[in-house]
């Protein structure tokens, strides 16, 4: 069977060689268009596996040329994989309707391209059976709990994610590869140099005669030697350079277990001090808020993922705190989503699934020029410039939907074959499940942005 082959339909040229180079690692045979009207002159004889479909170019765009490849009998079978700048559910679904398969980010990335070719069996597999289209591997709970807990600051801690691991490994291999290629390279030269000083001149009957001198005889065997010293040589490299990686990674290991101890321990604080909070001010939640803020701080704490729990519901959805700034279905949270929807699907659950975000009030210091920032814990809160949440306030409703949260969508809803539908919304920000302190001389930012913080977040809801 012949290799599988691939045809890019894109005006760009630098966006034609990059995509080709990747696809090019997967051993396929990559043809391109300039346009779309080239590309079905392309189709009317040729016939590739799939293609890759640039959304915006000049003439034909890329919908009209989807469209124009599925109502042709004889061509309407090639699955097309879209990619664009344009965010968005919206989009998505236009280009779904079309007949695409999927839409990627016009910054496409090598991971993107792999779980493509994946999924529709252009390369072996070699990822876990119970994986689902178009994702990442699976990361550990722990995994997802590093981002998800955040610090007093709201920043999050940037810990080492088992993908970050695997590409520093593999950076390290080919540092190691290319060194001892080049340590050998340098042997080898200063071996023939030994060699070439210390032979005996030829003389002038030997040159005459065309008899072999003593040195000539004794060459092979001094040739054959010198490669085995360069084997052996070699391979003890490669052995210790071996034993330095194991080295390493034993060190990021460690390292990473120390920061996820770390990142827990600081979450239980700020839930105990969140929790102290809102007792001193007299005010106690409903018993279904504090059952979800207990849940979000399990969450938080580490304990088992939605994998191993009951399904949140509207008595008891799950919440999932929000770090100030960050993008509230994206990250960690866009994971732990993944595993909760990745369930419903595999439990044959026919539901709705809620995703609401709450917006936090926030103590900013800053300007709308220069953009804004949490104020110091121990600032007053009598000094803060703006109190509220202007990052997501700015937001427009496709940007509150980034591509990757839309095609996850897509996905579960083809997955499911529609008995799953995910719906997103904006909470009421005065739907608190921390009381915001009394404003008072004594009040600090620090203690304001830690009800803010607790405000700030997702609910998720199986219906």
């Amino acid at each position: 069977m012949g290799a599988k082959r691939a045809l890019i339909v894109d005006d760009s040229k630098s966006a034609r060689l990059f995509l080709a180079r990747m696809l090019e690692k997967y051993e396929l045979d990559v043809d391109s268009a300039e346009n779309a009207e080239a590309a079905i002159e392309y189709l009317a004889v040729h016939r590739p596996d799939v293609i890759f479909m640039d959304h915006q170019m000049p003439g034909m765009d890329g919908f009209q040329a989807v469209q124009a490849i599925k109502n042709n009998p004889r061509t309407a079978t090639i699955p097309i994989m879209m990619y664009t700048s344009q965010e968005g559910e919206l989009y998505l679904g236009q280009a779904r309707a079309l007949g695409a398969v999927g839409v990627l980010p016009k910054q496409i990335k090598p991971t993107d391209v792999s779980k493509v070719l994946y999924q529709l069996h252009l390369v072996a597999d070699r990822r876990s059976p119970h994986q689902s289209s178009f994702r990442p591997l699976n990361v550990t709970p722990e995994g997802v709990v590093d981002d998800l807990a955040a610090n007093d600051s709201g920043v999050t801690p940037k810990l080492l994610t088992d993908s970050a691991l695997r590409d520093q490994f593999a950076e390290l291999r080919r540092a190691l590869v290319a060194g001892i290629d080049t340590q050998a390279d340098r042997i080898t030269s200063e071996v023939r140099a030994l060699l070439l000083d210390a032979l005996p001149p030829a003389t002038a009957d030997d040159r005459l005669l065309g008899a072999p001198s003593p040195g000539t005889r004794s060459r092979g065997w001094l040739v054959a030697s010198v490669a085995l010293a360069i084997a052996l040589i070699s391979t003890g490299l490669w052995w210790q350079q071996n034993s330095r990686l194991d080295d390493l990674n034993a060190e990021v290991t460690k390292l990473r277990q120390d920061l996820l101890g770390a990142a827990g321990a600081k979450a239980s604080a700020a839930a105990t001090s969140t929790g102290a909070s809102s007792k001193d001010a007299g005010r106690s939640l409903p018993a279904s808020a504090a059952a979800a803020s207990a849940d979000a701080a399990k969450v938080a704490g580490g304990l088992p993922s939605v994998a191993s729990k009951a399904l949140p519901t509207d008595a008891r959805p799950l919440i999932v705190p929000v770090p100030y700034g960050a993008e509230a279905l994206g990250g960690p949270r866009l994971e732990l989503i993944r595993q909760l929807l990745d369930r419903v699907v595999r439990e044959g659950h026919a539901a709705t699934v809620d995703i609401k975000t709450f917006p936090g009030r926030f103590c900013l210091v800053g300007n709308a020029n220069d953009g804004y920032s949490l104020a110091p814990d121990e600032a007053s809160f009598s000094k803060c410039d703006v109190v509220g949440n202007p990052s997501d306030d700015a937001l427009s409703s496709g940007q509150r939907t980034p591509l990757a949260f839309a095609n996850l969508a897509g996905a579960i809803r083809n997955a499911s074959r529609g008995t799953v539908d995910v719906q997103t919304s904006v909470g009421d920000a005065t739907t608190t499940l921390s009381p915001y302190p009394q404003v008072s001389s004594e009040l600090t930012a620090g203690d304001w942005n830690r009800a803010g913080g607790a405000n700030n977040r997702l609910e998720i809801r199986v219906r």
